[in-house]
């Protein structure tokens, strides 16, 4: 490419998006095409270890699929309780989270709400369709409800992520009532619970017939382990659905996806998934517990999904160490509030142990009471 080709483009492109930041995900950050996947411990994406095995149909390959496969969204209804006019499948929740916006915002004159530490694709989204983002930031990972207030006439969709991502606990059930309150009669209150598998109790899906203006995001993605097929679903009133379904694309499910996403919530389906929850949710809690013993360990966040966040000594030391032995993790310390911390996916109990055993190995190398490599 010229520099007179890339002149042409910044000049042709939205001025907003030529100096924009994509969000940096963790394969743009460790592609699995950069050497051999397998020889690497990928703890960097929240993804739930193992792999599945599917059957899917080839049969109807050369036809367009159905807008909104009725198989996938039975079983999914099955699975959630709500009526298909309650649900939207699309390409995971980040699709979800873009039609909210497109739905519900105009370009240069809206502005979403979002609540820092949180997930990078709210403010990517709005950015990337011209709407203007307002942070009203955390306060001990509880949201500032009297900041929320004091923005309220300014905003037209609101976020909120419980488990939050990446500080994996959940926001407190009262101020999601508080701030749908705020909101009734003035904005669209988005609660992203891609993580709820791991805590199904604590679900916002309950208030959906009691607020119109809620919306909630579920994944395929993390407990059910199907990050790679990129399906996931809002749930919303029918009336917000029926709405969202102008601006989505004419054939967003691609028919081995939904083939595949059907089977994950069969019975047997549902049932394996939350057999691995158990599983998850203990190796998380033995995880944490390891954490706050160590002595380069000065905080561990309290987790209600499927990852811990932690803040250490020497950040860069560690991630570099792990790195070095092919261990992927997720640095968050360019987050607000979130200095020195580093993010672990839950694993299976192999992985994990090989973290514990890389740092201590190289503790005892050192002879240093704090990691410093």
């Amino acid at each position: 490419m010229t520099m007179n080709t890339k002149t042409l483009i910044d000049n042709l492109a939205r001025a907003e998006l030529v100096d924009m930041v994509p969000y940096q995900s963790a394969r743009r950050l460790f592609s699995s095409a950069d050497s051999d996947t397998d020889a690497k411990v990928w703890l960097n994406a929240n993804e739930a270890p193992g792999s599945g095995e599917y059957q899917i149909k080839s049969s109807n390959i050369n036809r367009y699929p159905d807008f909104q496969p009725d198989n996938l969204l039975t079983g999914y209804s099955n699975y959630s309780g709500l009526d298909k006019t309650q649900l939207l499948a699309t390409r995971g929740a980040d699709e979800g989270i873009e039609l909210v916006i497109k739905t519900f915002c105009k370009a240069y004159q809206d502005s979403i709400l979002i609540c820092s530490p949180t997930y990078g694709m709210y403010s990517i989204s709005a950015q990337a369709q011209g709407v203007n983002v307002i942070d009203v930031p955390m306060i001990s990972n509880t949201l500032d409800i009297d900041g929320i207030k004091a923005v309220a006439e300014q905003v037209k969709v609101v976020f909120l992520c419980s488990p939050g991502n990446p500080t994996g606990n959940l926001l407190p059930e009262s101020q999601i009532l508080d701030t749908l309150a705020i909101f009734q009669e003035k904005a669209i209150v988005v609660v992203d619970e891609a993580y709820i598998e791991f805590s199904p109790q604590n679900s916002m899906q309950k208030l959906l017939n009691q607020y119109d203006n809620l919306v909630v995001l579920r994944t395929l993605s993390k407990a059910f382990g199907l990050a790679g097929l990129r399906c996931g679903f809002t749930l919303s009133n029918p009336a917000i659905i029926t709405m969202m379904s102008k601006v989505i694309a004419p054939y967003p499910i691609a028919a081995p996806v939904a083939d595949i996403a059907s089977q994950s919530l069969s019975a047997s389906g549902i049932k394996a998934m939350q057999q691995d929850v158990t599983t998850l949710n203990q190796l998380k809690q033995d995880f944490s517990q390891w954490l706050s013993e160590q002595q380069w360990c000065k905080r561990v966040f309290p987790s209600d999904a499927n990852f811990v966040l932690f803040e250490c000594d020497d950040k860069d030391g560690l991630f570099d160490l792990l790195k070095a032995q092919n261990i992927l993790i997720r640095d968050q310390s360019k987050q607000v509030q979130l200095r020195n911390c580093l993010r672990i996916s839950i694993g299976n109990e192999y992985e994990l142990s090989l973290v514990k055993n890389t740092i201590t190995q190289a503790l005892a190398n050192t002879s240093a009471k704090t990691l410093k490599v």
